[in-house]
């Protein structure tokens, strides 16, 4: 695709200030005037460019140096923002239902349409249909600015749907009325409900697919598993509709109508979130990335408090404080102002390679948090019923513990009793093996393989383990690995 590039340019200057480029010219046709800062003469090139969206060449003396991202658009931050998402079993349509909700709102000029295979996008789950990692895209009904996480289905990937819902205000469980409730459509309702979210909205999926008589039964059986799960079955909003119809446009009774029913519910029955703005900023670090010629870009969703360009912060986790100073923030590719509590961000900071971050760290205001690797928790343990273990579990074994973005390998003590029965609230003793973020009344979740084993909350810190500790626990650690190798 051909783009003019006026480039003026002075001799022995080998740098570029990026020229302004207009709305409408700084997607795929682009043509960008740079200037230097010794504007001595100037030249006239015409060649042919391929470039990615939004983005232009920077050149001086005639050189290509860099890719640079255009001036983006500013936020506006006009409606209250909530983030939701979708749950459920794998295949029964949660990505689908994404890119239909896109779709349908895009017709309102609301959002910009995304296609399935832009949700799904990495070349792993293209290849088996299923999504592993968590997916945002953002949209707007008439009355609230919405982020919305896609989280993973499969078994395989629970690791990832933790992360995703602990991000959520509230949630919309995807079922097929072609199957009804399946193990991880179980699974993801024991996980939404110990994270902390209480607001649900069923959609009833694939309803082209099955007849009056099952999708009523799917209905009744999901009203029953919600009460079960500590929701309130009865009240909980129900629609049936077909994504797939929604998508292709066909049947607007289940596609189209449904949808938009759908986030009126969501409207109405999740309740805007009262955010603490006025607390130190904390943002659990999801990814990072290295932009070229930028620095690193951390995401996640921003649990407290504001952050503004020039604000100094510090990434703990992993045994490691590191400082830095944020230099610019972007919330679905627009540029922030200010980020507020609850916005799913990226912040460019200043000054830290990308392997010096790693997902499970926490972005903070300095010195306002501190790493734990001791402390006592209240903790549920689930019942063979409801998922769990179906046998009592006594001190020292080794969990895996859940929180936030990140997880570790933990082991539990017991206090005051010899054994924990399945189904039992006990008081325990978690020992990290490596120091993590972790605060009073922080939520947690401990899974013993592919099962959650129970659910808790930090009630007290203790002291940081000593070196004898910290290597009985290292050592511990690396026998049950080579009992568990041993056995293969």
């Amino acid at each position: 695709m051909s783009a003019i590039m006026a480039i003026r340019y002075a001799s022995g200057v080998n740098s570029a200030v990026l020229g302004r480029c207009s709305g409408a010219l700084s997607r795929r046709v682009l043509t960008s005037a740079l200037f230097s800062a010794r504007g001595a003469s100037s030249v006239l090139l015409n060649r042919s460019f391929h470039l990615p969206q939004n983005y232009v060449l920077i050149a001086g003396n005639q050189k290509l140096l860099r890719y640079y991202a255009t001036e983006k658009k500013v936020f506006e931050r006009n409606k209250p923002h909530c983030n939701v998402g979708t749950i459920g079993h794998v295949d029964h349509g949660k990505t689908t239902l994404t890119a239909a909700i896109t779709k349908v709102l895009a017709d309102k000029k609301l959002a910009e349409s995304k296609k399935y295979n832009e949700i799904d996008n990495a070349p792993e789950e293209k290849a088996r249909g299923i999504t592993i990692n968590v997916a945002h895209v953002e949209y707007q009904t008439e009355n609230r600015h919405y982020g919305h996480t896609d989280c993973p289905g499969h078994a395989d990937y629970i690791k990832n749907m933790i992360t995703g819902t602990a991000q959520m205000d509230g949630a919309i469980l995807v079922v097929a009325a072609t199957d009804g409730a399946m193990p991880q459509t179980r699974e993801h309702l024991v996980l939404a409900k110990q994270i902390g979210i209480n607001h649900i909205v069923v959609f009833i999926n694939k309803v082209d697919a099955a007849d009056q008589e099952m999708v009523d039964l799917v209905e009744m059986e999901m009203r029953e598993l919600l009460t079960e799960m500590g929701y309130d079955g009865e009240k909980v909003p129900v629609v049936k509709g077909s994504a797939l119809c929604a998508l292709e446009g066909k049947s607007p009774e289940i596609g189209s109508e449904a949808i938009l029913k759908l986030l009126q519910e969501v409207d109405n029955f999740i309740p805007t979130p009262v955010r603490e703005l006025d607390k130190p900023f904390l943002l659990p670090v999801e990814n990072v990335y290295s932009i070229p010629g930028r620095g690193t870009v951390v995401t996640g969703r921003l649990e407290r408090g504001t952050i503004k360009k020039g604000m100094e912060c510090e990434f703990v986790g992993f045994n490691k404080v590191i400082k830095s100073t944020v230099t610019g923030i972007e919330m679905f590719h627009q540029i922030l102002d200010e980020a507020q509590a609850g916005d799913q961000l990226g912040a460019l900071v200043r000054g830290v390679k990308r392997d010096d971050i790693k997902r499970g760290m926490v972005m903070c205001k300095p010195g306002s948090v501190k790493a734990l690797d001791q402390f006592e928790a209240q903790v549920y343990i689930l019942s063979k019923e409801e998922g769990g273990r179906p046998k009592p579990f006594v001190s020292f074994i080794q969990l895996q513990m859940f929180s936030r973005t990140w997880d570790c390998a933990t082991q539990v003590q017991i206090p005051d009793k010899e054994m924990v029965m399945p189904g039992e609230d006990t008081k325990l003793i978690l020992r990290l093996l490596r120091p993590m973020v972790l605060e009073q009344g922080q939520r947690f979740t401990l899974r013993d393989g592919n099962l959650t084993l129970g659910t808790g909350v930090v009630t007290k810190a203790l002291p940081l383990l000593n070196e004898a500790e910290r290597l009985a626990l290292t050592e511990g650690k690396k026998a049950r690995e080579r009992k568990e190798a041993a056995k293969k």
